[in-house]
């Protein structure tokens, strides 16, 4: 990790903190477009991380997150480097959407290809740049467009050093999430790179909390890995909670939705979501939980079709339930974390 590091055309010495311009393609209006990369070096020798967002473009907590996370003073201690890409998918952020010009998936486009269509040429350029250099690796996402989700890591646990990493981004549930075809987490897995994704509010929202647990969790990451100093206070949360099985309850029938279940709420089996119900209440029916969980994701629409997912339920038992309601009591990080108390509260 001594060496210079070589992302495009630049060289990135020990010590060194540096803005990288990737080339992805030309706008029809001539107009150059690249896929923007922070690399801080630190003079001492470690592991090598990145943390991307935006790779749906329509997400931008990871956005904010990243923003935040560079301007950590706490960096200047940093052992090893660290390799910040906030916009992976610059095409769909620059159109508010999920998806790239062409509507096909970038995290369904993985490894890609350098002659293929414009997905597989972002996805070949960014694993082939950034991931494939690293050691290890975080992924930033939220719930797609007219959906929420509640702060949660998802990682492959059967990977042990992935494993690790989740257990010290400590978010109150953590989903054992296998590796699935054509994402990133499945070509870093294949080149040896072990990665975690913190998922997080809404598409095209900031939301604060959010934002402050991704913050504090990656910070906690780093520190497990020795890239920063440990920290000085005694930690008192509970460890994560970890489900092995979810699913989303859809829409029996169409109608309008009255939801009535929030985000990080617990269930039980058979226990009311919501109601269904045509515009006359003449024709209503109960979403009803399918098993003992936590909601971990809902729909933010009240209309919904025949087979519209509206619920995403992670499976718990009744040890873990009691588990969670520890895990859930987290303070809100401001006051307590040094490093956020002069950041303002977006709202």
């Amino acid at each position: 990790m001594s060496k210079p590091l070589r992302i495009g055309a630049s060289e990135v010495l020990p010590g060194e903190n540096l803005t990288i311009d990737l080339p992805i393609a030309q706008l029809y209006t001539h107009t150059p477009m690249t896929m923007p990369v922070h690399v801080i070096r630190g003079r001492r020798e470690g592991p090598r991380l990145f943390v991307c967002a935006a790779i749906h473009g329509d997400e931008i907590n990871g956005v904010e997150i990243i923003r935040r996370l560079l301007s950590l003073p706490l960096l200047k201690k940093l052992r090893g480097d660290l390799i910040a890409v906030p916009i992976v998918n610059v095409p769909g952020f620059l159109h508010r959407s999920r998806y790239l010009p062409d509507r096909r998936d970038l995290n369904r486009s993985f490894p890609g290809s350098e002659k293929g269509s414009l997905a597989g040429r972002v996805a070949h350029l960014f694993l082939n740049e950034i991931v494939a250099q690293c050691t290890h690796g975080i992924d930033l996402h939220t719930a797609a467009i007219d959906r929420a989700n509640m702060p949660q890591v998802r990682a492959n646990l059967d990977d042990p050093v992935a494993a690790s990493m989740a257990e010290a981004f400590r978010t109150p549930v953590t989903l054992n999430a296998g590796l699935r075809e054509g994402s990133v987490r499945q070509s870093g897995a294949a080149l040896g790179v072990p990665m975690v994704v913190y998922e997080c509010g809404e598409a095209l929202r900031f939301d604060e909390h959010s934002i402050r647990i991704g913050l504090r969790g990656i910070v906690r990451v780093m520190r497990h890995l020795n890239m920063l100093p440990a920290s000085r206070r005694t930690s008192t949360k509970q460890a994560s909670v970890i489900t092995h099985a979810s699913a989303w309850v859809r829409a029996s029938q169409s109608g309008i939705l009255r939801a009535v279940s929030p985000l990080g709420a617990t269930v039980n089996k058979n226990e009311t979501l919501g109601y269904i119900s045509d515009p006359f209440g003449e024709r209503e029916t109960q979403v009803l939980a399918p098993w003992r969980g936590i909601v971990i994701g809902r729909t933010t629409l009240p209309l919904a079709y025949q087979g519209e997912a509206l619920y995403h339920i992670a499976r718990l038992g009744r040890d873990e339930m009691e588990l969670l309601e520890d895990a859930m009591h987290e303070e809100d990080p401001l006051p307590s974390i040094p490093y956020l108390q002069d950041e303002p509260v977006i709202v």
